[in-house]
């Protein structure tokens, strides 16, 4: 009975975990609902005035790019925007051929006027954030803007972002991601399923309330005495653009986040680069709740709903330790259930918990909605990507854990880079990449067992008890089956 006890106890914290989770998810929706009945006309640099058009650097951080370095370049330099204020940094930490290409190639667009170097390191000393603050020490820009190799800005991008820093407190212009290969893959559209709700749902609904948010580590613009300000870029953590968005808005900077901008860019299309993206940004989530913790508690300016916004926030990856735990302790659950029958009122209790879903459910929604557009057909077409991205979700959910748990204990791992294909249909092939990672994790093997641990929870629920079954937790069951038996097998099979 005492571990009957442990088990309701862990899977009962677990829930309620989840369920606040749930609950600061329907508040941003709120906020975000909110935000569109009332615009605020924001102060703006007259750029009409040569005097009051600023000296931007433009800074690229780059590693080992064959595929996409000069889609890049070629894109970068077609930036509407003087070209006596304007500076492009290419932060250059390769160790292939590619630095002997993308040098040419500099040579070249230097013809036509563009100032950009090539800056490169013996080193890869702090990854990126050593990349990026070794270009911000040579930097002669008031503002920085960043963007990863994959990311494709539209030519008015400096022009729609730049003006909004006449607001001197204002220390970021973060845009919104778009993705140019949604479609590629079933893969691509559940990265951009939850990238979109990040992205609209999350980034305006704390935004518009003055709570934390994040510059996303690229296709944003950070004025360049803030990141001094803030302590500089650092690199103990996975994720250095959260760890110093936080030291940011912790010393009073705004963060002003642009819904209508859209930076395009290219989504993971294996699962091994989606994998090692994932396992940097839950790791780096948690490294980060570790190290801002007890700062954001501390801080006397801030208000509780921010502070509790802010601790969310960086718990957000967390999530997916919970979720572990609530699907791998449900089968021991459906058996207590069936067996001890004093504790059906807990059950019954229990089973208010399914407002967190409908929660989940009903946010997405918004989401989806902006995007594609409401009506019957789409809504059932949500319908199918929401079951479907909840159970790819959790199948990844023993991955994200894993990273989850080094993060908060502290272990250290290097910056893996996602490798980029600039691939956009099927047709394209990727045999040959270089980057592409052909191993495959032991944690593949453990996501197998689980595949298989599920079905025999779909199994418990024919001949559990002695009424002829519980079907309660078989949809979740079925969910986590098939999540983690496509996390299974396409991790084995997309290895070339």
């Amino acid at each position: 009975m005492i571990l009957v006890s442990i088990i309701i106890l862990i899977y009962t914290i677990a829930l309620m975990l989840i369920l606040l989770y749930a609950l600061a998810q329907l508040n941003l929706l709120f906020n975000y609902l909110g935000s569109k009945k009332t615009k605020k006309i924001a102060p703006l640099l007259d750029f009409s005035k040569v005097d009051s058009i600023p000296l931007v650097t433009i800074q690229l951080p780059v590693y080992n790019e064959m595929y996409v370095m000069e889609r890049l370049l070629d894109n970068i330099s077609k930036i509407d925007y003087p070209k006596d204020k304007l500076e492009i940094q290419v932060l250059d930490d390769s160790t292939d051929e590619t630095v002997a290409s993308t040098s040419n190639h500099i040579a070249i667009l230097k013809q036509s006027g563009l100032n950009i170097q090539h800056i490169t390191r013996t080193n890869r000393q702090g990854f990126k954030a050593g990349a990026l603050k070794e270009g911000l020490s040579v930097a002669n820009g008031e503002f920085i803007a960043i963007f990863d190799s994959d990311f494709l800005p539209k030519p008015d991008w400096l022009n729609r972002t730049i003006p909004y820093f006449k607001d001197r407190a204002i220390g970021v212009v973060q845009t919104r991601w778009s993705h140019i290969n949604r479609n590629y893959s079933l893969l691509t559209k559940i990265q951009a399923f939850a990238l979109d709700a990040h992205f609209t749902l999350e980034q305006v609904g704390r935004n518009s309330k003055g709570h934390f948010i994040n510059f996303n580590g690229t296709a944003g613009v950070w004025r360049k005495s803030c990141i001094i300000d803030a302590g500089n870029w650092e690199g103990d953590t996975l994720t250095e653009d959260l760890d110093l968005s936080y030291r940011a808005q912790l010393k009073n900077w705004k963060f002003k986040y642009l819904e209508d901008v859209e930076t395009p860019a290219e989504l993971p299309i294996i699962i091994s680069a989606a994998r090692s993206q994932q396992f940097r940004w839950n790791k780096g989530g948690a490294e980060n709740f570790r190290k801002m913790m007890w700062r954001i508690l501390k801080n006397e300016n801030l208000s509780t709903k921010t502070k509790a916004h802010g601790l969310l926030h960086l718990l957000n990856s967390t999530m997916f330790l919970n979720i572990l735990i609530v699907a791998v302790l449900s089968i021991p659950m459906l058996y207590i259930k069936n067996e001890y029958a004093h504790l059906k009122p807990y059950f019954y209790v229990m089973s208010f918990f399914v407002v967190s879903t409908i929660i989940f459910f009903g946010c997405y929604w918004v989401m989806y909605k902006k995007i594609y557009g409401g009506g019957f057909k789409n809504f059932i077409n949500y319908i199918g990507m929401f079951f479907v991205f909840f159970s790819i979700a959790m199948g990844f959910s023993l991955h994200n854990s894993i990273a989850v748990l080094e993060g908060h204990l502290g272990k250290k791992s290097d910056f893996i880079r996602t490798p980029k294909f600039n691939i956009k249909t099927f047709k394209d092939n990727m045999k040959r990449n270089k980057y592409i990672k052909r191993t495959v994790s032991v944690h593949v093997i453990f996501e197998g067992l689980l595949m298989l641990y599920f079905a025999f929870g779909m199994y418990s629920a024919f001949v559990v008890g002695d009424t002829g079954g519980d079907f309660g937790l078989f949809p979740f069951h079925l969910m986590l089956f098939l999540g983690f038996g496509y996390v299974f097998f396409k991790s084995l099979t997309s290895k070339v």
